[in-house]
C-alpha cells in the first residue's frame, strides 16, 4: 500500500506549497509471492529422468559372431538425414550393388513415423495397452515404468542408427529424435556418416550409374 503524507502551513491567509511524502508498502506483494511459490510447489511435480536400454554382447559361447550379425541385420534400420528435409534409409546391411536398396522418405506422419511404427508395431501395441491400464488406474506409475522398460527391452526390438549429412539441419536431428520417442524406439544411436553412405546417396541420385565403382573391402 502507498501512503501519502501532506504537510503545509498557512500564514497570513496564504498557503505554502504542500510537500508529499510517498511510502510504498511491499508487504502485500511479498505475501502474494509466497502464496504463488507454495501453490506451484504443491501443484507441480519434478520430471523423472529417462533411461535408455543398452544391449550388451552375449556371453554365450555357443552363439557365433555370424549368428549375432544376422540378428543385428534383421533389426537394424539406418537413417541418413539429408538435404531439403529428406530422410534416406535402408534396412539391415547396405547393398552397394543395388541403388534401389536405399529409400527416401520425409518427416511427415506418413513418412518416417509410419516406417518406424511398422517396424515396431508389436511393441507400440503393447505400450498403448499399458497406457490404458495406467489411465484407468489399474497400475501405478512405478509399475508402468517397470513394465514399459521390460517391453521395450525385448530382443526383437529394432535398433536405429541415425546419421547426418552436411546438408542436414539441427532441426532435422531434433525431429528424428522426437520420432524415436513417439514410436517407442528405445534403442538408437547417433553415429558418423561413412564413405559408403555417401556413395549410396550419390548412386541413388544418379540412378545406379556409380554401381561397381566402389571397393567394398575398404568400407
Amino acid at each position: 500500500m502507498a501512503e501519502i503524507q501532506e504537510s503545509g502551513n498557512k500564514k497570513g491567509g496564504k498557503s505554502k506549497q504542500k510537500k508529499m511524502t510517498v511510502r510504498v508498502d511491499f508487504t502485500p506483494m511479498v505475501d502474494m509471492n509466497m502464496l504463488l511459490i507454495t501453490f506451484f510447489m504443491l501443484c507441480t511435480s519434478l520430471s523423472k529422468p529417462q533411461t535408455m536400454e543398452i544391449s550388451m554382447p552375449s556371453n554365450d559361447k555357443k552363439i557365433t559372431e555370424e549368428d549375432q550379425t544376422k540378428v543385428a541385420e534383421s533389426r537394424a534400420i539406418t537413417l541418413i538425414l539429408g538435404e531439403d528435409d529428406k530422410v534416406y534409409y535402408y534396412v539391415g546391411l547396405p547393398d552397394y550393388n543395388d541403388y534401389t536398396s536405399l529409400k527416401v522418405t520425409t518427416y511427415d506422419a506418413d513418412g518416417l513415423r509410419a516406417l518406424l511404427l511398422d517396424r515396431n508395431r508389436d511393441i507400440v501395441a503393447k505400450i498403448k495397452e499399458l497406457k490404458k491400464k495406467k489411465l484407468n488406474k489399474e497400475i501405478t506409475d512405478e509399475q508402468y515404468d517397470e513394465q514399459a522398460i521390460e517391453i521395450k527391452g525385448v530382443k526383437t526390438a529394432p535398433v536405429v542408427m541415425i546419421k547426418a549429412t552436411d546438408d542436414a539441419t539441427y532441426k532435422n536431428l531434433v525431429d528424428a529424435l522426437d520420432e524415436m520417442q513417439i514410436c517407442s524406439i528405445s534403442k538408437y544411436a547417433i553415429v558418423d556418416l561413412t564413405e559408403g553412405d555417401e556413395f549410396l546417396i550419390d548412386n541413388l541420385k544418379q540412378k545406379g550409374a556409380l554401381t561397381g565403382q566402389i571397393d567394398e573391402s575398404k568400407l
